[in-house]
């Protein structure tokens, strides 16, 4: 199962036998002494791509939560001896701004340094899903201030607004402050539609009567920041996050729009290197809110 899984994620045997450490026919006999045990194919290869069958869609979460279900008996198994062991999965957002997270996980790491730390970052939406999923235990988010991630338990970390980020060379970069309704005049760098973090630009916009235009749909921040930096467009971005960018002008936007940091994990008992990681946020397990 766990090759399954890795070979999953990588879209490759070849990536995925190094991961497991295993040569790759041995990786591919097992898949196949599987697929057979099962009755199905759980991957349709070819030369250039590894795709996962109907019958592998289906398999591959069940096998994630059987893998999970078996190191959460060993951590269980541990934690009785009053050792913190197995896996902590955490996924961020870019921008994640409340916590410091390579200063928590160092922490936690020089606790706890039997458990195995793995940091995934993503959308918050995406992020959620793979929390309710058991994929991550934890997860931080920046999302719209009324949006309550459902099947999952949830804590509110902080509340602030976007700034708006702008070329040095940019006409807006010598304002002290700008409007929604001046901004809604540029060409924006922004995420995907239908992102978290889109919508909390989008929403502002639309509660002035305004519109804009997005010239540039962008996944990673850091790229966000690349573009704007190279007079393409104007970004709204945290304002923490925003403080630490350099070669770019931030300025503070009338009527700005909201945003709050939250944290989630699973509404089921975490595991003890879940619960370990939280109860060191300052953030009781038992007490989010599902």
């Amino acid at each position: 199962m766990r090759y399954v899984v890795a070979v999953a994620e990588l879209g490759s045997f070849t990536r995925a036998a190094k991961r497991c450490l295993v040569v790759q026919s041995a990786l591919s006999h097992q898949i196949a002494r599987l697929e057979k045990e099962l009755g199905a194919r759980l991957f349709d290869r070819t030369s250039r791509q590894v795709r996962l069958t109907a019958a592998g869609e289906v398999f591959l979460p069940e096998a994630r939560q059987a893998l999970e279900a078996a190191e959460r008996a060993r951590a269980e198994v541990a934690a009785t001896a009053g050792e913190v062991s197995g896996r902590l999965a955490v996924g961020v957002i870019p921008t994640v701004s409340a916590v410091d997270i390579p200063a928590a996980l160092r922490v936690f790491h020089l606790r706890y340094p039997k458990v195995r730390i793995v940091l995934r970052e993503g959308a918050s939406k995406d992020l959620v899903q793979e929390v309710r999923d058991g994929a991550l235990d934890v997860a931080f988010l920046g999302v719209l201030p009324g949006y309550r991630p459902k099947g999952v338990s949830d804590h509110l970390l902080a509340t602030g607004e976007l700034v708006a980020v702008v070329a040095p060379t940019h006409p807006l970069a010598g304002q002290e402050e700008v409007g929604l309704d001046r901004l809604a005049q540029e060409l924006f760098v922004d995420y995907p539609d239908g992102t978290a973090a889109r919508a909390q630009s989008e929403e502002a916009f639309a509660a002035r009567g305004l519109t804009r235009e997005v010239a540039f749909e962008v996944n990673g921040t850091d790229f966000i920041v690349r573009l704007v930096r190279s007079g393409l467009g104007i970004a709204m971005l945290p304002t923490a996050f925003a403080a630490e960018l350099t070669g770019v002008r931030v300025l503070p936007v009338r009527d700005a729009p909201a945003r709050t940091e939250r944290l989630v994990w699973s509404r089921f008992r975490p595991t003890p290197a879940a619960a370990a990681f939280l109860t060191g946020l300052g953030v009781e397990p038992g007490t989010g809110t599902a």
